[in-house]
């Protein structure tokens, strides 16, 4: 649903003209877990995105529709709720509470929704609902907030509202992708640079269809094991505040004082870490053979020490060995289902489509989607609509 088709449904249910804002979902070509790890992660903005077209109310009153999902809501901004209600409105509600305790938000706002990022995928769909309905909201507003205090803001609506203890990079690179790069992210400064992406590869996203129930704790488990570990080396490294500050050699020499669990779990982050820094490298040179070697690298750890991938997301990554034009590929998201990532000749993309879904059909009796992508923007106010 592009941006006129949600302004007339937005005409018809509130009678009044919106502006319509976009935000994208995000793929991550490597660097997976490290954001809340305060190390550098590499993704990309992506074409699927989330609108908000937005109206203003002389009321308190904060009124939300869904161009996916039937069931309404309407909420007093004087008494937002306190806890999760366990819906898509979630992600709005987080966003609403926290410009509102801002001082952001002083009067009511009509809000229909549309995303096409797929939902539960691993390539954030919350991240995009959420900075599609920061940017609305505050456009309500003379507030004027820089993007990456938007995307900080995003974060702690997803932190402390809907409960998930995400990092920072979804929400960073929603708000400052960029078409033809990637975005390398130091998380705990929040320096970024924009790495250009070789003209001649393709962004292939391949969807297992399936997301195993036990992924959000789990995720969460993740990064308690990674605090323990930060814990415990800080005995032996002073001074240390994450896993980023920690060497493989300073690991290393610790192993002994670490369960084995935790250390495996530190080991994925302090050897992706490095991998990262290799992966600008090699985009920079245009050494796509050695960036595909990296990601398969990321995706064995993630299997075997971080353990968080699947047996589908191994079965699409055997899926993809030996087919024209593939450079590399990995898990990509939190894990336990969802999708991977593929760097493809431009040329072979289209093959490649079809003859993974036919590979990963007959390994697992799920039919995938798959999705050949290039980078995108980032958010922004779609001005092809009528301003209020």
């Amino acid at each position: 649903m592009h941006a006129d088709e949600l302004t007339e449904r937005f005409r018809e249910k509130f009678h009044m003209p919106p502006r319509v804002f976009i935000a994208p979902g995000r793929v991550n070509l490597i660097g997976e877990h490290l954001d809340y790890n305060d190390g550098f992660v590499l993704p990309c903005a992506i074409e699927f995105s989330t609108r908000a077209a937005v109206g203003p109310r002389s009321d308190q009153k904060l009124v939300l529709r869904s161009a996916e999902f039937a069931e309404p809501f309407e909420f007093d901004l004087s008494s937002l709720p306190r806890k999760p209600l366990g819906t898509w409105s979630d992600y709005v509600l987080g966003v609403a509470i926290m410009l509102r305790q801002a001082g952001h938000l002083p009067h009511g706002a009509n809000l229909l929704v549309h995303g096409e990022v797929p939902i539960g995928a691993g390539l954030s769909s919350s991240a995009a609902i959420e900075v599609a309905t920061a940017l609305a909201l505050l456009s309500l507003t003379k507030a004027k907030l820089p993007l990456p205090e938007i995307a900080k803001l995003c974060q702690r609506a997803e932190n402390e509202f809907v409960g998930a203890r995400v990092g920072i990079m979804d929400q960073f690179v929603s708000c400052l992708g960029k078409a033809g790069h990637a975005l390398l992210l130091d998380c705990r400064s929040l320096d970024f640079e924009l790495v250009p992406l070789p003209e001649q590869v393709k962004l292939v996203i391949c969807n297992t269809m399936v997301k195993h129930e036990l992924s959000g704790g789990e995720y969460n488990r993740r990064r308690e094991e990674c605090e323990e570990g930060v814990r415990i080396l800080s005995k032996s490294i002073p001074g240390i505040r994450a896993l980023r500050d920690v060497t493989p050699q300073q690991l290393l020499a610790a192993v002994n004082a670490i369960p084995p669990v935790i250390y495996k779990r530190c080991l994925h982050v302090v050897e992706e870490i490095q991998r990262v820094l290799q992966a600008v490298d090699c985009l920079r040179s245009g050494n796509l053979d050695e960036m595909g070697l990296l990601m398969s690298a990321s995706h064995r750890s993630l299997r075997d020490l971080y353990e968080v991938s699947c047996g589908e997301l191994d079965a699409m990554v055997e899926a993809a060995d030996g087919l024209p034009g593939y450079y590399g590929g990995r898990m990509t998201g939190g894990g336990f289902g969802g999708c991977t990532i593929n760097l493809v000749a431009f040329e072979h993309s289209e093959a490649f489509r079809e003859s993974i879904a036919e590979r990963y059909r007959e390994r697992t009796g799920i039919s995938p989607e798959i999705y050949v992508c290039s980078s995108a923007d980032g958010a922004h106010v779609e001005l092809r609509t009528t301003a209020v």
